[in-house]
């Protein structure tokens, strides 16, 4: 029954995400946000709006395992699961220019992954810390791509133009944003509830699961928005909306849940899957210095690396 419960919780997840994203993007445009910066910052991160509730429910829960195996396993399943299955589709063809700054950053906040797991704790002063950092990221970007309109900023003009179906009537936008924030809500509440439950019961421990089950369905957002950029050829945005999850994940998902709840980090995640998001992030750069570009043969590799990882982390049980 807690496998079900789980289900449903995945499924009402995805759907208010994809609900509240819609909304949130008729919102913006209705009131008149650039399209730099709709991409920059509402599909940029809002693909990972399901890692964020279900990592606050989990902080508030005291699932803190959970709320930290969540965001870093959804780090791991980006770049290795994602962007492998979008290679495979249509090999991942981006301008240098246009992800250089942004796939810097996402180094940077990995390397600050592995600070913070060195001390074992994300404190409320340091999530504080951390949510600034990606406020400052975003309008530096913003300005800058403003200033310049060089290829980062057609970049995410072009993540804005990815999406034209959203609603365009007031009325339609609240149903959209009520049902989004209703669906994340409720299905984040199942699906941690339930993974608490299903991890208690088989006496596995709480950041395996959120390491794995919870990290790969908040993650599928993110597969099906890169799925469908790779599948329409518009692989740049199919890269830059892995590499905008991925710095939403560590600084904003982890900031926002240090806010309400400490985050401590567990021992095996500290020692082990936080080097191997750090690891993840530094092969993704030569990768793409390789004519930038991530061919079908590299796809595989990086879905053979992630079946590696998710066998590793079930063999510690």
């Amino acid at each position: 029954m807690e496998l079900l419960f789980l289900c449903i919780g995945l499924v009402l997840l995805i759907l208010g995400g994809e609900f509240a994203l819609r909304g949130a993007l008729g919102l913006a445009r209705n009131l008149g946000v650039s399209p730099a910066i709709i991409g920059l910052t509402v599909l940029g991160f809002g693909t990972s709006t399901p890692e964020l509730v279900v990592t606050v429910r989990a902080a508030l829960t005291g699932s803190v395992d959970i709320a930290v195996g969540n965001a870093v396993g959804s780090n791991i399943a980006n770049t290795f699961l994602i962007l492998g299955i979008g290679a495979l589709i249509c090999p991942l063809v981006c301008d240098p220019k246009a992800v250089y700054r942004d796939t810097g950053f996402m180094v940077a906040a990995s390397v600050l992954l592995c600070v913070l797991g060195y001390f074992g704790v994300i404190e409320r002063w340091e999530g504080v810390a951390m949510v600034m950092a990606l406020l400052i990221f975003i309008c530096w970007s913003y300005f800058h791509d403003i200033r310049t309109h060089d290829a980062a900023a057609d970049l995410h003009t072009d993540m804005a133009d990815e999406k034209q179906d959203s609603p365009t009537k007031p009325l339609s936008i609240a149903i959209h944003l009520f049902a989004g924030i209703c669906g994340l809500v409720y299905g984040a509440s199942l699906l941690v509830d339930s993974a608490v439950t299903l991890a208690e019961a088989a006496g596995v421990p709480q950041s395996i699961i959120g390491l794995t089950l919870v990290a790969f369905g908040t993650s599928l957002p993110e597969l099906g928005a890169t799925a469908i950029a790779a599948w329409r050829r518009h692989t740049d945005v199919a890269v830059a909306n892995v590499v905008g999850s991925n710095i939403f994940n560590i600084l904003g998902v982890l900031g926002v849940g240090a806010i309400f709840h400490p985050l401590e980090i567990a021992p095996e995640i500290s020692g082990i899957d936080q080097w191997i998001v750090l690891a993840s992030a530094i092969i993704l750069v030569p990768i793409l210095i390789t004519g930038w570009r991530i061919n079908r043969m590299e796809g595989v590799v990086l879905l053979l690396l992630y079946i590696g990882y998710i066998s590793s982390v079930i063999m510690r049980v």
